[in-house]
């Protein structure tokens, strides 16, 4: 039985995480800590969520553990990450501290030094179906972000068979639970319902040098992107159309064998048979990734979806768990 904990568990994809882990055969959900709602139950702040005692940060038994699950603000989440290594136990981060493998660019978009910068080179980047062969040695695992996650998962065989010539743009819309359960202005529903608006397009979004950063691994020079995120007025999920400018000579059916082959084996990507289009109805509330084709002349227009709480946060770190642990890969999540 692996032994867990979790960091931050009263945010929405704490919850989640807690929701998957309580019915995992094979983990004993050990505690949970929140510091606004120690003491509280988990079930008095989500009614649906288990019934399960919220302790303190400081309490929080590390040492008892076997892997650490950190669902803390960037900056926070690096220093527990320090503190449950020292004590033994292996870290899945769900923040943003270790995704960057440079502390330089870490700096330029967080405007702040990195807490352990000691640690960006071991940290595995977490999406799972690329990252699989490295997970079991890991200590630590970057869980990516939900738009990268969407985004990533149908790029890299295109780059790899050597189809993409030409920027990217990936176009995005996400649910409002991707901003977080704490309230903001923008995010209530009076200013939410009933409206469809952009934020920080250009280079303002700090999910952009996750994305650049992985595609500089699959090939060099890597293509521009541009990254367009929206806020979708609906509570879950992520639908990114992704416009990939093909290099002369690529038609659809060439396309769809090297998607279908990249992805034939993998339990949690689902490639849409043609005349497709992936919705958030394919996704929400799974941990699939689906994925539609469609293509215009030498544009490729893909249409990713995924819930951003599962697999573009809870569901994808119990993935890179079970595979770190060397479980059955979809416990807790078929």
């Amino acid at each position: 039985m692996i032994r867990a904990g979790i960091i931050g568990a009263s945010g929405y994809v704490g919850t989640e995480l807690v929701r998957l882990l309580v019915r995992h055969a094979r983990v004993d959900l050990h505690f949970a800590t929140s510091e606004s709602n120690a003491g509280a139950s988990l079930d008095d702040l989500a009614p649906s969520a288990p019934s399960l005692k919220l302790i303190g940060l400081d309490n929080a038994p590390l040492e008892e553990v076997d892997v650490v699950f950190l669902c803390l603000p960037h900056g926070a989440s690096a220093a527990k990450a320090v503190d449950a290594l020292n004590a033994g136990a292996r870290v899945v981060d769900l923040s943003a501290d270790f995704r960057l493998e440079d502390e330089a660019i870490y700096r330029d978009w967080y405007q702040t030094e990195h807490p352990a910068p000691g640690l960006l080179h071991e940290a595995v980047y977490g999406l799972t179906e690329y990252a699989r062969d490295c997970l079991p040695e890991a200590r630590l695992v970057a869980n990516p972000g939900c738009y990268p996650t969407s985004i990533l998962l149908p790029l890299k065989p295109l780059l790899m068979a050597g189809l993409v010539q030409g920027t990217i743009i990936a176009d995005s819309k996400s649910g409002v639970s991707g901003a977080g359960r704490a309230p903001k202005q923008n995010t209530h529903f009076v200013e939410v319902s009933g409206n469809f608006s952009p934020y920080k397009i250009g280079r303002g979004h700090r999910h952009l040098p996750e994305i650049e950063q992985q595609l500089r691994h699959w090939r060099q020079p890597a293509p521009s992107v541009i990254f367009s995120p929206h806020l979708l007025p609906v509570p879950r999920g992520i639908l990114s159309t992704i416009y990939v400018p093909l290099t002369p000579g690529g038609d659809e059916a060439a396309i769809r064998r090297v998607m279908i082959e990249a992805f034939e084996s993998e339990p949690f990507v689902k490639i849409l048979p043609a005349g497709k289009l992936a919705s958030l109805a394919h996704a929400n509330y799974t941990n699939r990734c689906v994925i539609g084709l469609t293509c215009a002349g030498n544009m490729l227009i893909i249409t990713s979806a995924i819930d951003n709480l599962i697999k573009g946060a809870a569901g994808q770190a119990v993935q890179n768990m079970n595979v770190m642990f060397r479980l059955p890969e979809g416990e807790a999540l078929s």
